[in-house]
């Protein structure tokens, strides 16, 4: 067990990967006893205090009933709670319209019955995090960087959660001891220059003892970029405080990569969370998981793509659910994300278009997927798709003379594929597209030139 700062920490194998005192029960709010409903009042002079939303989570199956009478309880709940712990903050909460789990953010954070059902290929650790964990708390997978689980706390435990084994089981925070530990295999290993922190969710610790954690790993003069994993600001935005944003601003190069998944998350709160950290020259990037019925939809896709570059938060990655046990019910095919991907090109800005990756088992890392562009190849050009259907031909680089180039055009009695990787004809262009139709009608506006 951690013995202090200046006291020896013996490993063990028994013991968990972050190492800490257990919290105290947090003491209840007057208005938390025996009237729950209260924690959804917005009107509560305490609403926007992030610690009063941390106390105030809902933790138990009781709870959630007494805030939404209305929910159809089961004995199965109850289980999948027991095994899978519950916290909703009442932030998060109020943003539930319906429920059901025709509604995403109920979806999310209210445990389902299908929890419990596991096929064999689910592991609790598919990525093998845990081998590869040199020290207590950091994983280092990629030679350049470096994950720090830096709590096991989140003040939302998302159903669809990657480290469900860990999640909620035990809150604790990394000790000093462990920070240590860090702090010294990071000197020893020049090549890590970016450190992510993650957990749980790092921003639910007080800001001293965050800053703690960041003071040290900016004192490795090897790690040049530190990046935060941290789902806050969807789910509990008031965590975004002016104390907070100046602090992160003394350890730049610092980014923050956040966690929408729904256009119904990114209320005026959560956006003007985002606008305070992107304000104090930390930039934002967001990691969605494909989860199925909640954003499984290439419409809602884009929507939610076009929302979060109006929030200043650049889409990042678009994550396949992980084969964690406990999720199962969300995973989508593989093919509904390239067709997501599909639809995203061509429709909204390239900067809105995050790249779709899928972490594979085995410690194997992020490989990402890409609708297939390239229709056929030959030595001399390559048949290229576009978003519409279109099929060009492009030419690779060559020497031939010009008695043996064939002729290009771009009409013909025959043309196909074969023509075009041959460089017969420059392209196929599929009859009626929206495109072609708009270059109709501005062509039709044109004035006739001069004769």
């Amino acid at each position: 067990m951690d013995t202090g700062i200046t006291g020896e920490c013996p490993i063990t194998l028994d013991e968990p990967p972050l190492l800490s005192q257990p919290r105290a029960a947090a003491p209840r709010d007057a208005e938390t006893s025996g009237s729950f409903p209260s924690r959804l009042d917005k009107a509560n002079p305490k609403w926007n205090d992030w610690k009063w939303q941390v106390r105030n989570r809902i933790r138990s199956v009781g709870a959630l009933q007494e805030c939404f009478p209305e929910l159809s309880l089961s004995s199965s709940l109850i289980e999948v709670a027991e095994k899978y712990p519950l916290a909703i903050t009442p932030y998060y909460a109020s943003l539930i319209r319906r429920m059901d789990d025709l509604d995403p953010v109920f979806r999310m954070s209210v445990p389902q019955a299908q929890e419990l059902t596991d096929p064999p290929f689910l592991r609790s650790d598919p990525l093998e995090e845990e081998s590869d964990m040199p020290v207590p708390g950091l994983v280092h997978r990629y030679r350049d960087r470096a994950l720090v689980m830096a709590t096991t706390m989140c003040s939302m435990y998302c159903r669809h959660c990657t480290r469900k084994r860990v999640a909620g089981t035990r809150e604790v925070t990394i000790s000093a001891c462990r920070i240590r530990q860090i702090h010294e295999y990071l000197v020893q290993h020049p090549e890590v220059k970016d450190v992510i922190i993650s957990g749980g969710d790092p921003l639910t610790m007080d800001t001293p003892a965050l800053e703690r954690l960041l003071e040290a790993i900016r004192s490795v003069p090897s790690v040049e970029l530190i990046r935060l994993g941290t789902r806050t600001p969807v789910v509990m935005p008031m965590r975004i405080t002016s104390e907070l944003t100046t602090m992160l601003k003394k350890y730049q190069p610092i980014w923050v990569n956040t966690h929408f998944n729904h256009p119904q998350e990114l209320t005026p709160e959560a956006i003007a969370a985002c606008g305070a950290l992107v304000d104090a020259g930390i930039p934002m990037g967001n990691q969605t998981v494909l989860l199925r019925g909640v954003n499984d939809d290439p419409e809602l896709m884009a929507q939610l793509c076009r929302g979060l570059l109006r929030a200043r938060v650049k889409p990042y990655y678009l994550f396949q659910c992980d084969l964690v046990r406990g999720v199962e019910h969300f995973r989508t095919p593989l093919t509904k994300g390239l067709e997501i991907m599909e639809y995203l090109r061509g429709r909204v800005s390239g900067l809105a278009i995050p790249t779709f990756v899928v972490d594979t088992p085995h410690g194997g890392g992020k490989v990402p997927l890409l609708p297939n562009y390239i229709v056929s190849t030959s030595p001399t050009h390559t048949v290229l798709r576009n978003f519409e259907g279109m099929m060009m031909s492009y030419p690779e680089p060559h020497y031939r003379t010009e008695a043996e180039a064939a002729p290009v055009s771009d009409c013909g009695a025959a043309r196909g594929v074969w023509q075009v990787a041959n460089g017969r004809v420059s392209a196929l262009i599929p009859a009626g597209s929206e495109r072609t139709t708009r270059r109709a009608r501005i062509q039709a506006r044109r004035p006739m030139a001069d004769v």
